[in-house]
């Protein structure tokens, strides 16, 4: 006689129970502010807000992944690339209010090694998509574009508005912050690194 044997599958109910915690926190906020999370209008908010948050914090890729595709057939390419109007949005770290802003990456290529500009894009959005602050944004950039892609120089620029800034305390929602980061040749060279700023201007 065969005896088969029935197994009830398990199911890992942790991130269940990580979305449930992180509802019941919007609704203990909402309370703490004296409104009634189960009015009307509201009943919908935790849910909203989480997967909100869980959207702007959802980084496409990896550097090493996006910067791993090189051209090494586009000629002999020693002129400066530059990308300029990369529009990011990111949630400022000390406040979880969102900054927005536009970014310049620009790189010197060594040995004709370029990269497809789009991923010049993802790559901002790749940190922008975590809680930050613009200073570290614009140097992590800035890096990566020299970790991988081991060019003579790089150079990242970011203009943002800040939240955190226009809607609460000093409340100067006009006042836009300017960062750089200069790698390599746009550090020690002054004609590129001139060169670069003034695609930033």
């Amino acid at each position: 006689m065969t005896t088969t044997q029935t197994t009830t599958p398990t199911t890992d109910n942790s991130a269940h129970s990580d979305r449930d915690r992180a509802l019941q926190g919007v609704r203990d906020i909402l309370s703490y502010l004296g409104q009634n999370p189960d009015r009307p209008g509201l009943t919908q908010t935790p849910r909203r807000v989480v997967d909100a948050l869980l959207e702007m914090t959802s980084a496409p890729g990896s550097p090493a992944q996006l910067l791993s595709v090189v051209f090494d057939d586009a000629g002999p390419t020693d002129q400066m690339i530059t990308l300029t109007g990369v529009e990011f949005t990111s949630l400022c770290e000390h406040h979880l209010l969102p900054f927005t802003g536009t970014a310049t990456v620009a790189y010197l290529p060594k040995n004709g090694r370029v990269v497809g500009l789009s991923k010049l894009a993802r790559l901002v959005e790749h940190h922008a998509r975590q809680p930050q602050v613009q200073e570290r944004l614009t140097e992590a950039i800035a890096d990566d574009l020299t970790r991988h892609l081991a060019p003579q120089g790089a150079g990242v620029a970011i203009n943002a508005t800040h939240t955190c800034m226009g809607v609460r305390g000093i409340r100067k929602p006009a006042a836009t912050m300017r960062t750089t980061a200069l790698r390599g040749a746009f550090l020690t060279t002054p004609e590129t690194r001139a060169e670069f700023l003034s695609s930033v201007h």
